[in-house]
């Protein structure tokens, strides 16, 4: 089995690679301490129909072009990675500095000095090599399960890119054998749980540091296994870390950007479904589509991510013969005294204001994609060594306040989105609110029906989905805000960052299967419309009901659920929809 084939493994109906103790990996990447990734989709193409196509160019690590897209696709696709030439020469030449300024006697903090608090002990040169070990060793002290595949080997790549920069003093062996255990579906089996994001993820990047030196575990060929049975079945013999190396490959931001990266890519996929989750919502409520014209978004407030969501709620509800086509479905005023319409004249806000609290959601992921595609092109350990200059510079690029803040606030701005489909929900199973829709979308049957009465359809799903929103919305405290001194009071402003990247990711895993809820329930109030009626939304409609049946009596909808959060994660569902895919800043070289 392929490298790419095992990236896809669980989530798709294959073989689960097993953990320790028999535990298999789950469908959302994770096993008792581990898992595979679910499938994914290179960020950086302009169209679905172009992502998803497997990779067709290997990715060139250069220091400063690595892309969400390149991350997503060697993450989830197992796309090749090669270091460039180019960087060779800045990379050699910061290890000479190096070597230069040691051989000088200079105290460099972590290279000839101890770690942290410990900064003020000035070692000999020959204990260089040692201080190193000492360090990846004092590390390993992570918990909490493993994290997914996909961000373990994000990290990797990450890590490698940032050294490449040229300041950070490590051999290119270092780098290339960190692209080679990439090439070669060798992942380090990071534990999530240890690091408060500032002197970089120490905890969970000592297990990167400690695969290259043969020890602890790594992920190979869908086990779980010593890192020095991995390398022996390749070929390849343990490194020694030389003086500054481990300290390099631990200072830096790499697995909260990779958690961060990947999330915000899946982040954009939930705001894409949830435009299409409002079109669809407009349709069955047999709403106004004036609340999504040029005039609000584009004239009169035209915020350039609520000016997307809106216009891919109109191209979506382009043919449907379910919505009014203005914004009153009345006729002629009364002649006399009142007259009650056959509906109200506008959409309750979870509709209308749809594109105002997912087009924030859009903007928010503008600026977060410029923020974290600048910290993946960064050197972010310390210290760092000028080459220009000659100097070495000592300061704190490890910090991950960047990261740590981008989260914080996606992670809001998705819980929104997901509070958001949550309410359309709402709206569409309770008859009071459905402008004819039946109770909880159960398929009617005539009163003397056996099972009259007794259906009950969405209501459990609804009660589901409620619960899970409110989780999510639970998730939204921001973790930058909990700053802890630690390291006897050496770091003592510290960002929290990994721990909001993490709660980022889980709050997207959320709202992806709150909007399959949602899709469910649209596509059975879709039936009872008159599916042949749908507009452009028809095809994502098709493509639902190839995984999901319509509901007739009452059954269980877990496997419906999580398959069709499958074809949301995948962005099968976005296929041939005319949508605005791609994000100015996506896949843009910082």
């Amino acid at each position: 089995m392929t490298h790419r084939e095992v990236a896809r493994g669980g989530d798709e109906g294959g073989v689960e690679p097993q953990v320790p103790g028999g535990a298999s990996a789950s469908a959302n990447g994770h096993g008792r301490r581990g898992g595979p990734p679910g499938k994914g989709r290179a960020v950086s193409d302009a169209s679905i129909a172009a992502s998803r196509a497997a990779p067709t160019s290997d990715v060139q690590v250069t220091g400063d072009t690595l892309s969400l897209g390149s991350i997503i696709s060697v993450a989830r696709w197992g796309t090749p990675v090669h270091l460039s030439t180019e960087v060779m020469d800045a990379v050699g030449r910061s290890v000479q500095l190096k070597n230069k300024l040691v051989a000088k006697g200079e105290a460099i903090y972590g290279v000839t000095t101890g770690f942290g608090d410990s900064a003020d002990r000035q070692l000999s040169p020959d204990r260089a090599a040692a201080l190193q070990r000492s360090l990846v060793n004092m590390m390993g002290c992570g918990m909490g399960r493993h994290a997914p595949l996909e961000e373990a080997r994000a990290t990797v790549l990450i890590r490698a890119n940032c050294l490449a920069r040229g300041h950070s003093a490590v051999r290119p062996a270092i780098i290339e054998r960190l692209l080679l255990l990439l090439n070669h579906g060798v992942t380090p089996a990071i534990p999530e749980q240890g690091s408060v994001g500032a002197s970089g993820d120490l905890v969970p990047l000592s297990y990167l540091a400690a695969v290259l030196c043969g020890e602890r575990e790594v992920f190979y060929e869908q086990e779980l296994m010593p890192a020095k049975v991995a390398l022996s079945r390749l070929g390849l013999e343990p490194l020694k870390l030389q003086s500054k190396e481990a300290l390099a490959l631990l200072n830096g931001t790499a697995y909260m950007a990779g958690v961060a990266c990947l999330a915000a890519y899946d982040a954009q996929t939930v705001a894409l479904t949830a435009d299409l989750c409002t079109a669809l919502t407009t349709e069955v409520l047999r709403g106004m589509q004036g609340a999504f014209s040029p005039f609000l978004h584009d004239v009169t407030k035209p915020h350039q991510g609520q000016m997307r969501s809106a216009r891919n709620v109109r191209a979506l509800l382009r043919g449907s013969a379910m919505v009014f086509d203005g914004d009153s479905p009345g006729g002629e005023g009364p002649t006399r005294g009142v007259k009650r319409l056959s509906q109200r004249v506008q959409n309750s806000y979870s509709v209308r204001c749809a594109p105002h609290f997912i087009g924030a959601m859009w903007d928010t992921l503008d600026w977060v994609e410029r923020w974290l595609c600048t910290e993946v092109n960064s050197s972010t350990d310390n210290p760092l060594f000028d080459i220009e200059a000659g100097a070495v510079a000592t300061g704190g690029n490890f910090a991950g306040s960047h990261v740590g803040l981008a989260s914080d606030a996606l992670r809001t701005a998705t819980a929104s989105v997901g509070d958001l489909i949550d309410r359309q929900l709402a709206s569409i199973v309770d008859e009071r609110h459905s402008n004819g829709l039946p109770a909880n979308l159960a398929a009617p049957v005539p009163p003397g029906h056996p099972e009259a009465g007794i259906r009950h359809g969405f209501k459990g799903l609804q009660i589901a989905c409620s619960s899970l929103t409110a989780e999510a919305l639970h998730l939204c405290t921001p973790v930058t805000a909990f700053s802890r001194s630690t390291e006897c009071h050496n770091q003592d402003k510290v960002s929290m960052a990994t721990i909001a990247a993490r709660r980022t990711r889980e709050v997207v895993r959320h709202v992806e299967n709150v909007l399959a809820c949602h899709l469910l329930a649209l596509c059975q109030a879709a039936e009872l419309r008159g599916k042949e009626r749908l507009g452009a939304t028809r095809p994502a409609f098709e493509r639902i009901r190839t995984v999901s049946p319509a509901l007739e009596g009452d059954r269980e909808l877990e496997r419906d659920i999580a398959a069709v959060a499958r074809l949301i994660r995948d962005r099968e569902l976005l296929q041939d929809l005319p949508m605005q895919h791609d994000v100015a800043h996506v896949g843009a070289a910082q």
